[in-house]
């Protein structure tokens, strides 16, 4: 048995999240689509090129979520998971964590996403264990922070290591699949370094490593 380590956004579904849910909440009317849509839009854009500070980008997109309870955020987390997620996950996705259940290998998902959404999206995968950006709470509501290292980056080495040893695991016959530049770090750590659907910066360096390119649909 190894683990099967996953990045979520633009790997296991066709999107972000966090841009979808920054979308969803302009449906409900918690912030004003017209500043904060275009707002996410632009940090998104600095995410995409690897120049941006993560912890800019989730003070502003939890700013909404203040004095808001986990229960009241989770009561329509549900539902945009059902509607706007379960439309968009890749089919090449579901096989291969299918594929590593069956050989019994242990499923990890880690993402650079608000752990609220990623953990509503892994259990409609079917994957149990998570790591994410943690938020912060302040006399039971969230409040606008984030807590710990951020799962951005360096950081998924930081919080995966720490993961490892907690709970005796170690990275032998690792596979890691990811889209981005950003997770490079995490990439070159594991025996089996997969790039799904990757970004130039991300399959350039997949072609000159030799690593396999995969096209999921």
């Amino acid at each position: 048995m190894a683990l099967a380590i996953f990045d979520l956004d633009e790997t296991l579904i066709h999107g972000d999240c966090a841009s979808l849910w920054a979308q969803r909440m302009a449906d409900l009317q918690w912030v004003d689509r017209d500043s904060f849509v275009p707002r996410e839009q632009e940090l998104m854009t600095l995410y995409s090129r690897g120049e941006l500070a993560m912890e800019d980008y989730m003070t502003f997109t939890l700013a909404p979520l203040v004095g808001r309870t986990p229960e009241e955020v989770e009561f329509v987390v549900g539902p945009y998971v059902e509607d706007v997620i379960e439309p968009i996950i890749f089919g090449d996705a579901m096989r291969c964590l299918a594929a590593h259940r069956a050989a019994g290998d242990r499923l990890l998902l880690i993402s650079a996403s608000a752990h609220f959404l990623v953990s509503a999206i892994a259990e409609r995968l079917g994957v149990d264990e998570v790591l994410a950006i943690d938020c912060e709470f302040q006399h039971g509501c969230y409040s606008g922070k984030t807590s710990g290292v951020l799962t951005y980056r360096e950081g998924k080495v930081t919080r995966l290591e720490a993961w490892l040893a907690a709970e005796g695991e170690t990275l032998e016959g690792a596979h890691f699949y990811s889209d981005s530049r950003n997770d490079l770090p995490l990439l070159q750590r594991v025996p089996h370094p997969h790039a799904v659907n990757p970004d130039p910066t991300l399959r350039a360096h997949a072609e000159q490593a030799g690593w396999e390119i995969l096209d999921w649909k």
